[in-house]
């Protein structure tokens, strides 16, 4: 997609400070964090959402994710024997939007990674309700028979 920015950084049209590349995935500094360390991997295959994304890439981000989380909380970014530079997290978020209203800004798939500390100002905000079980067993029916189980 020409006008995709992170296809763009894929074929290295557009800059990116890259964390992680393989056939399949490309991980790359946020530009615009909410932590420091933030970061993105999206699939090397444009999918504009969720729906279009294929489930073994989508297997294949997670991956990438997992992998990146756990450099994250190690802190073992230097070489050995040198000190630890860059962020050392005491836990991770994983964030992915998936359509306008869940506030997806660009139509390429990508998970954010962003590494937590106690204090660091980032968090989920919402106000959790607390449905009667009658309601929640319906809505669970209801997507069930969506996924034709």
């Amino acid at each position: 997609m020409s006008t995709c920015i992170f296809c763009a950084i894929v074929a290295r049209a557009a800059e990116a400070s890259i964390v992680h590349e393989d056939e399949h995935t490309l991980a790359f500094m946020d530009i615009r964090p909410f932590t420091p360390g933030h970061l993105l991997v999206v699939p090397k295959a444009h999918a504009s959402g969720l729906a279009d994304l294929d489930p073994e890439d989508g297997r294949r981000v997670f991956a990438v994710g997992q992998r990146v989380a756990a450099a994250l909380r190690d802190g073992s970014v230097g070489r050995p024997g040198e000190p630890q530079d860059g962020p050392r997290a005491d836990g991770v978020n994983f964030f992915l939007a998936d359509g306008v209203a869940a506030g997806q800004e660009v139509f390429h798939v990508h998970l954010h990674v962003i590494p937590r500390a106690a204090g660091d100002g980032f968090g989920l905000r919402g106000r959790p309700t607390s449905p009667r079980r009658p309601d929640l067993d319906h809505l669970a029916g209801t997507i069930r028979r969506r996924l034709g189980a």
